[in-house]
Order: structure tokens, then sequence, then C-alpha cells
């Protein structure tokens, strides 16, 4: 019987042609693939849903799992199929990420990402993370090391943005391990990183988390300005009498990078009170 699993270290060639309008970099290393999977045993239970299968390289290591796939290549799909006719029945989902209701799955239960993200949406990716955090409370995978970087970058340093701040709000972060671009097909022009985000225990916001965000989306607007500029259109808007009295106090000599998430909150919640 033909067994799920690839019997070398590697896929000696692709049967799926990589698109770059997709950002596709299939991973050829399976112990790689292996240690990705192992990031979702430490909340093991929950059911998974894996974005961005391609040829199953990652999924093979998540079969014993109540597992979904959900792809936007037909190609892939098709491969798929083909090579897990029993394993992935039922569990193929041909779709685009971004756009699906993720309350429909799972019968609504929570559950855990993972994925060999594309690259060329992987920060869109990490929004919709946040904005169904209550449903995510696990996320793992690989991306390009830069976005990985932002992601788990604190305070002061030249990594540290608004995608930073809008997940570690929710998610403790965990750079776990560079990957090098020669284990993919087509190699990436840069490095890659496997993360894992898992949720912490901040259940709600003192303050409106739309201010919040448009807060600190504008606090990084200017990113080499001092808070100052960047945040006197927006606090002249919502705080109109008080703006020059606010704007002249000393935190706004401060730059965006360098504000702590409580910092960020706690002016929120005093520009909105």
């Amino acid at each position: 019987m033909k067994s799920n699993k690839f019997s070398h270290s590697r896929i000696p060639r692709p049967d799926v042609r990589p698109k770059k309008n997709l950002g596709q970099h299939f991973l050829t290393d399976m112990s790689i693939a292996q240690r990705i999977a192992d990031t979702l045993e430490v909340q093991p239970g929950l059911p998974v849903l894996e974005v961005g299968p391609g040829m199953g390289v990652l999924t093979q290591y998540l079969l014993n799992k109540d597992l979904r796939v959900v792809e936007l290549d037909s190609e892939s799909v098709s491969y798929l199929r083909l090579h897990y006719p029993s394993s992935l029945d039922g569990r193929i989902i041909e779709a685009d990420f971004l756009k699906m209701d993720l309350h429909q799955l799972f019968d609504g239960r929570p559950f855990a990402l993972i994925g060999n993200y594309p690259y060329n949406i992987s920060s869109q990716i990490f929004f919709r993370v946040v904005d169904c955090k209550d449903l995510i409370p696990l996320c793992s995978g690989m991306i390009q090391k830069e976005v990985a970087l932002r992601l788990a970058a604190r305070p002061g340093s030249k990594d540290y943005g608004i995608l930073t701040v809008l997940i570690q709000v929710w998610y403790d972060v965990e750079y776990l391990f560079t990957v090098g671009n020669e284990v993919f097909n087509p190699p990436p022009k840069v490095q890659s990183a496997v993360i894992r985000l898992r949720r912490n225990n901040r259940t709600e916001l003192p303050c409106e988390e739309k201010d919040f965000r448009t807060l600190v989306k504008n606090a990084f607007s200017m990113r080499r300005k001092t808070l100052r500029n960047a945040l006197r259109s927006l606090i002249g808007e919502w705080c109109p009498r008080e703006a020059d009295t606010i704007l002249a106090e000393p935190l706004f000599d401060l730059r965006a990078e360098q504000l702590s998430l409580q910092q960020f909150i706690d002016l929120t919640v005093r520009l909105r009170s």
C-alpha cells in the first residue's frame, strides 16, 4: 500500500509549478517540515487549519490531527487530491484564506493555524489572526525572516512597528529558528524563519480597539519623527481643546518605536476618555 509519507529527506523535483503571483516557495526539506509541525505540540488537541499546503510537505506531519487545509492554487489542490485521496478526503478547502469565514470551521471551536505562509501576504495573514484572536489561540509557521523579526521585536529596535504592537498586545511571540533559502523551490531572495504566537492573558483593552489601532498606525506613520509630529493631527481631532497642552508633554519627544505596549494602551485611554 502506498504510504502518505515521503520516503526521502527531500522531494527530488516539484510536480506543482511555483507561482510568483501567489508568493509560492515550496519547502523541500522534510526535517524542517517536521519541526514546524512540532510547534503545535505546546497545545495538543486543538483542531488545525493549514494555510497554503502546496504539495503537502508540511501536511503529511499533521494528518493525525483534526485537520483542514485551505489552498487557493487549483494545481496544488489537484495534486493533494491525487496524492492524498483518503487522508485528505473532505479536508481540503479551495479558497482564499483572507476571505474565509473562519467561524464556520470546526463548528466554531478554537483552532491552531499553521503554514509555510505565502510570502506576499504574510503580514495580511497575521492581521487576520488578530481579527480572529478569540478563535485562534495558537499560530505558528514559516515566514520571511524580516517579518518574523518584526513580530518578535522589542521596544527600541528598528524592527519594532505597527505589526509588532498590534500582534503582541494579544499574543506572546517566539522566534524559533532561522531557515536558509536553499531548502525551497524556488529559493527566495531572503532568509526565512519559524515563529509561534500564543494568546496571552489579555481578554480586552480598556479602550476601543479601533482607537488603539488608529493611534498605533498614526504613531508609526512618521517613524523618524517624534510622536509630537506623528500624532499632531490625530490629537487635534480627538482632543481639539487640549491638543497644544498634551503635545507639549515630554512623552511626545519620543518616537513611536520607544513606547511599550502599555504606553500605547495608556495613551489611547487618556486621549479617548
